[in-house]
């Protein structure tokens, strides 16, 4: 008996540092003014096959299955496409609409350090703001993020607007940007070369492939002097990358956003700015998020062209931010106070436990009839501060022992007194 593979149990410390990361980015979503939501794992296969959901890269990594009435399903491989449904079937919606949601999504991909087949989701989007301002407030968002999680990172963005009418000035033709676009997207991680064979693999001709390899290689790639070099200065898209970049500079995020002009992301419906999460002394090469523009998906999924939903989202990954924070010696909350009964008191530690929580804080009671020197010990090894020992005697003279196992302190106490010194757990 074993978990499939790329799936894992969690427990103890590592699920309380997963509570505790998903907790403190709720509280930053909320603090944004988004909302929550929670949308069905399980979806019509239809939905997450469309042409304007993830594309072919995707769609050979999501899991399949059939009901007993025959339809087809699968499991989400991620949270945009629900979302943008939810969006599509509520036209009642009042705009700007934003949510936040954390939940489990799945892909039949390779495994790997940070990179599972099961794992949780963090994401945040809104639907109804034309503006530049909602991607640079999401990648504002991002630094704020990971400075709680005392993670150094690096964003890296583009706009694939700017980048398609890059590829269209070097001679691509408009039907082939896209899949060129996701090819240039793995630069980083094949090189010059692997991206010279991906596109031999494509059989463009050999002038416009010459074109690309020319333009990968420059090292003049800062956009200002790539819109000059290719006379892209007043383009839509180069006004889009203008605009998000003295956002950038005037919130003071010019050091942890980076221009990037070959990133495209890998999912196929990004239409506008696109944003991908690093860490920044690049040790840990998986990203840690990402997201961007797709102002065309919540229309075409009702056949509404006409209709205009612009949207921009941002998705943290979980496993990958976890990969990391593994890797320190963390230090867990462990539970504040210990009550162990002395004799025949386990209904006064059940009363004296009960008025401890509903204080706020953290307890936990010791019925297991240990032998105290034994119970002691573990209460020490688990980084347990405070112990109160209840005996027969304390229960007829409403006092209980409080022992501080930090400060090796012992004090006889009423249980009023033990609260106030303690404190509410936050």
């Amino acid at each position: 008996m074993q978990n499939v593979k790329g799936t894992f149990d969690f427990w103890g410390e590592e699920q309380a540092l997963r509570n505790k990361v998903q907790s403190e980015l709720r509280k930053l979503f909320e603090l944004y003014d988004y909302d929550a939501m929670e949308t069905p794992m399980l979806n019509e296969l239809s939905l997450m096959t469309s042409k304007y959901a993830g594309g072919d890269e995707i769609i050979k990594e999501i899991y399949q299955l059939t009901d007993q009435g025959g339809r087809e399903l699968a499991l989400r491989y991620d949270l945009t496409i629900p979302f943008a449904k939810v969006v599509a079937l509520n036209p009642s919606l009042r705009f700007p609409f934003k949510r936040y949601e954390l939940g489990k999504v799945f892909r039949d991909g390779p495994v790997k350090r940070g990179r599972l087949r099961e794992f949780i989701q963090c994401d945040v989007d809104v639907v109804g703001i034309e503006g530049i301002e909602a991607e640079a407030e999401l990648m504002q968002l991002a630094v704020n993020a990971f400075e709680k999680l005392e993670i150094d990172v690096v964003i890296r963005w583009n706009n694939r607007r700017f980048l398609g009418e890059l590829l269209t000035s070097i001679g691509v033709a408009a039907d082939q940007c896209l899949s060129i676009m996701l090819t240039l997207d793995k630069l980083a991680k094949i090189g010059a070369a692997g991206v010279q064979e991906e596109l031999l693999a494509k059989g463009l001709y050999a002038k416009v492939t010459n074109a690309i390899l020319e333009l990968i290689t420059r090292k003049d790639t800062t956009y200002e002097q790539l819109a000059a070099n290719y006379g892209l200065e007043e383009s839509k898209g180069s006004m889009e990358v203008q605009t998000l970049q003295r956002l950038i500079q005037k919130t003071g995020l010019e050091h942890s956003c980076l221009f990037d002009p070959f990133l495209s992301r890998g999912l196929s419906f990004y239409t506008g700015t696109v944003y991908e999460i690093f860490e920044a002394t690049g040790a840990y090469t998986s990203s840690l998020g990402g997201g961007g523009r797709y102002d065309a998906i919540i229309g075409n999924l009702i056949d509404r062209e006409d209709l205009n939903y612009p949207a921009v989202g941002l998705s943290f990954g979980m496993e990958s931010i976890m990969a990391i924070l593994k890797e320190r010696e963390m230090r867990f909350e462990s539970v504040p106070v210990l009550i162990l009964p002395i004799g025949d008191t386990l209904p006064d530690c059940l009363v004296a436990a009960n008025a401890i929580r509903r204080a706020g804080i953290r307890c936990r009671l010791d019925g297991s009839r240990r032998k105290l020197k034994k119970a002691i010990a573990t209460a020490v090894a688990q980084e347990i501060r405070y112990l109160i020992l209840l005996g027969e005697d304390e229960a007829r003279n409403g006092n209980v022992i409080l022992k501080d196992l930090q400060e090796s302190s012992e004090s006889v106490l009423t249980l009023e007194e033990v609260i106030a010194l303690v404190g509410p757990n936050d």
